[in-house]
């Protein structure tokens, strides 16, 4: 575990210093039972304490064991939280409606919460923090303007499976690590099922793709599936537009994100 004390460390002080030098005090993050959000509510809270703010947003499609995963986890650590339901204003749009498939239902859900979130963020005059881990970056799984939004993630960077190590020295609760991942976006919805492979599998080809830059030959000649990696390769390129700014046009001299690229952090 000396690898994720150093990591906890490290992403401790990353939170603390991205967060202080925009002014800001206070951070908040929407907490759904899983994995990815105990990991941030954790770390976030190592640095925040009190300053942290937890918040559920639960629909009618929402298992009853996350919400009390969710609520296990802040009893544990002694954690803030509030719960703002996304079922009213999810109800009333399925209504008008009526041929609304998964897909729809669950990035309509996805960016309900994070604009709910964001609202709070501007009461509690707080910076929302990401939850996206890099497998579901890379892979593209996850929701534009929805769970992908956020102002700074402190775990993008690590693949479910180091997430499963992670928690574990974190100290998250058992019942939270050994539940099948899933956002709860429709009834009986699976991450696995909808990727088709484990993430245990699916990182061991990311990992050689990404990090070591193996073909997707020496990959397979490792025993990955051939069929997992082509759909590896072929999300990742598919989804890039998910991991950049919005594309602009470019017609003057400076053009942002063109040439008109100051820092993140610029100050006068």
């Amino acid at each position: 575990m000396k690898k994720y004390e150093q990591v906890a460390e490290y992403l401790s002080h990353f939170l603390n210093d991205e967060v202080r030098k925009t002014g800001f005090c206070n951070v908040v993050l929407g907490l759904s039972g899983g994995i990815d959000s105990a990991v941030v509510a954790l770390l976030a809270h190592r640095v925040f304490k009190d300053d942290l703010l937890c918040v559920k947003m639960p629909s009618h499609y929402s298992s009853q064991s996350s919400l009390e995963d969710a609520d296990e986890l802040c009893r544990d650590f002694g954690l803030n939280v509030v719960t703002y339901s996304i079922e009213p204003m999810l109800k009333a749009y399925e209504e008008l409606n009526p041929d609304m498939d998964n897909l729809r239902r669950g990035n309509l859900s996805a960016r309900l919460r994070m604009a709910t979130i964001f609202d709070i963020s501007a009461k509690q005059k707080a910076l929302v923090l990401g939850t996206s881990n890099k497998s579901e970056l890379m892979l593209g799984y996850g929701t534009l303007y929805g769970d992908l939004a956020s102002a700074l993630n402190p775990i993008g960077d690590l693949y479910k499976s180091e997430i499963y190590e992670l928690a574990e020295y974190l100290g998250v609760p058992k019942s939270i690590i050994k539940k099948a991942p899933s956002a709860d976006l429709w009834d009986g919805q699976s991450d696995e099922a909808d990727l088709g492979y484990s993430y245990a599998k699916l990182d061991e080809a990311l990992k050689l793709y990404v990090e070591e830059r193996l073909s997707v030959d020496e990959i397979v000649e490792r025993g990955c599936d051939i069929d997992m990696v082509g759909m590896i390769v072929e999300r990742i390129y598919r989804n890039q537009f998910k991991r950049k700014m919005p594309l602009i046009a470019k017609l003057t001299s400076r053009t942002i994100n063109h040439d008109f690229n100051y820092p993140r952090d610029i100050t006068l």
